[in-house]
């Protein structure tokens, strides 16, 4: 059994018998006497891949989803049908865009991902924290970031995804990006 005091980000729960994958946390102490601790999530359904914001008291026990990660490649787009191969039994699969969420922006075919299993079927895939992507085409000059310094142009990547990057990086370089955050961290090689 999982409490409240586990919850890490990418902790996996099962709430009412659904799975959610914890996206963040905090932890909020009432100063008031006698108030609950509460502590507020912010939860990615496994299967629909909606985002929830969830409250429970301190010291709530959860059970652990029977989740289950294996590695896959995507191989191809067909219009919102994304095709994969798991890497271990080799079997092909299909998933709609909607279904897996914000993981679109960062496929190219070929790259290595996880698929998660709940009970038994694949319930959605997780990229890595890290891609690299080579930069299709950028735009002219760029905007100043003033809080960092940062001189940034819109590129877009070999998948279609728009993204900033700094100002010296020209069409044909590879970069790698966070999935996370959707931004550059550097550049890879030509």
């Amino acid at each position: 059994m999982l409490t409240t005091a586990d919850f890490k980000r990418g902790l996996a729960i099962q709430v009412e018998g659904q799975p959610y994958v914890i996206v963040e946390y905090n932890v909020q102490t009432p100063s008031a006497r006698g108030a609950a601790t509460l502590v507020r999530v912010k939860a990615r359904q496994v299967i629909t891949g909606q985002v929830l914001d969830m409250t429970f008291k301190a010291g709530d026990k959860f059970e652990e989803p029977d989740l289950e990660r294996r590695k896959i490649n995507f191989l191809y787009a067909d219009g919102d049908e994304y095709h994969f191969m798991d890497e271990t039994s080799y079997e092909q699969f299909h998933m709609l865009g909607e279904a897996l969420g914000d993981a679109v922006r960062w496929l190219k075919e070929g790259i290595t991902l996880k698929s998660i299993v709940f009970q038994g079927r694949v319930a959605g895939v997780e990229v890595p924290q890290f891609v690299e992507m080579l930069v299709a085409e950028t735009g002219p000059g760029g905007r100043s970031d003033m809080a960092s310094g940062k001189v940034t142009k819109a590129a877009t990547l070999e998948n279609g995804t728009q993204v900033r990057v700094p100002v010296y990086l020209e069409a044909g370089e590879t970069v790698l990006i966070d999935t996370t955050t959707g931004e550059f961290v550097k550049r890879v090689g030509k």
